[in-house]
């Protein structure tokens, strides 16, 4: 039997263990296996496009367990009443290949997208930040509001989108939970005072939702709306101020806001930062800009966390997914209704 955390049993494991905490322990995790991010594989993620949106599978392994994600990024399904992204993952264990746990994703993505974007801040923006602007309040807004909150310290949200609507659902969303929320009516006006700026919208094309004008010394850049070739969020001005941070240079080249600059402009990835091989920010008014679209690494912590804590409070189901044959050999002989080639005894688990 395989472990399996479908969409209510996640929503039971985030309410169980507290939003914030939840995406304090995520960050934490993501943060340790970027600290051994030489032992993990890597490759950019696989993608099949489309005039309509992306299919991905974003596969890695740090030699005992193998994991990937298949996610979806479709803009146009809002109009639909779908949701842009949706996703699912596998978690295995090398030594027999057998799978160990079978996962949503949606709800983990959206999780883990906002504690990297908080561990990524929390060694990038100035310590004494406290407002953060929101540019884009879809599906994302709530958790990184809520994860700059929990890790960062951030108290005071300032929201605007091009659909008040979605302002409004956020704001809604979040209160209760100890902001100072204030939805604003231009971008320029959501980022005056701010003190981290995160850009997070779906148009799949080259925008400009942040102009050179509009990002004043020492601000610290959180940019995870660009996730594939031909979709931007900030003027190429920008880039040029700012000191860039990546999680994989290869696929952010092809993904992020870099891919407007030529293949050699200098960045640092983040992994290099958190073991102290490369400085992060140098001086309070530098800026410094987090060019995120999301890699793989982030997405195997985020299934060893979750396993980690499903297994931990029991809240999991058991999946039928592997015949257990008497005889590895007979595969054939579960198709017979006279025999019975099937054993059920308890196998040992991976090592979590």
């Amino acid at each position: 039997m395989v472990h399996f955390v479908g969409v209510e049993a996640m929503i039971r494991l985030v309410e169980k263990t507290g939003v914030r905490e939840f995406l304090s322990g995520l960050s934490q995790a993501i943060e340790d296996d970027f600290r051994r991010w030489p032992v993990f594989e890597k490759t950019p993620r696989i993608a099949s496009h489309s005039s309509v949106g992306v299919i991905e599978l974003m596969p890695t392994s740090d030699g005992n367990h193998y994991g990937f994600k298949y996610v979806n990024g479709h803009p146009k399904n809002m109009k639909e009443g779908l949701q842009t992204v949706t996703a699912f993952g596998v978690l295995s264990d090398v030594s027999t290949g057998y799978p160990v746990l079978v996962s949503e994703m949606t709800l983990l993505t959206a999780l883990r997208t906002a504690a990297t974007s908080a561990m990524a801040a929390k060694h990038l923006a100035r310590p004494d930040s406290r407002c953060m602007a929101i540019i884009g309040n879809g599906a994302q807004s709530e958790f990184q509001a809520l994860a700059f909150a929990a890790i960062c310290g951030i108290d005071q949200i300032r929201l605007y989108d091009i659909d008040p609507t979605a302002s409004l659902k956020c704001a809604a969303n979040l209160a209760g939970h100890g902001l100072d929320i204030t939805i604003c009516t231009t971008a320029q006006d959501a980022v005056a005072g701010a003190d981290i700026i995160t850009t997070v919208t779906a148009d799949k094309q080259y925008a400009t939702i942040l102009t050179d004008n509009m990002v004043g010394e020492g601000v610290h850049i959180n940019a995870i709306g660009g996730d594939c070739p031909g979709k931007t969020e900030l003027h190429k001005d920008i880039l040029h101020r700012s000191q860039i941070f990546v999680e994989f240079t290869e696929q952010t080249r092809i993904e992020g806001e870099i891919q407007q600059l030529p293949e050699n402009y200098p960045v640092t990835e983040m992994w290099q930062v958190i073991t102290g091989t490369m400085p992060g920010r140098q001086s309070a008014k530098e800026i410094t800009l987090f060019d995120s679209v999301g890699f793989a690494i982030e997405d195997f912590s985020a299934l060893n966390f979750m396993r980690r804590q499903a297994l931990s409070l029991g809240i999991f189901e058991e999946l039928d997914l592997i015949a257990d044959l008497a005889d590895p050999r007979n595969l054939f002989g579960v198709l017979e209704t006279k025999k019975d080639p099937i054993r059920r005894p308890q196998r040992p688990q991976a090592a979590a």
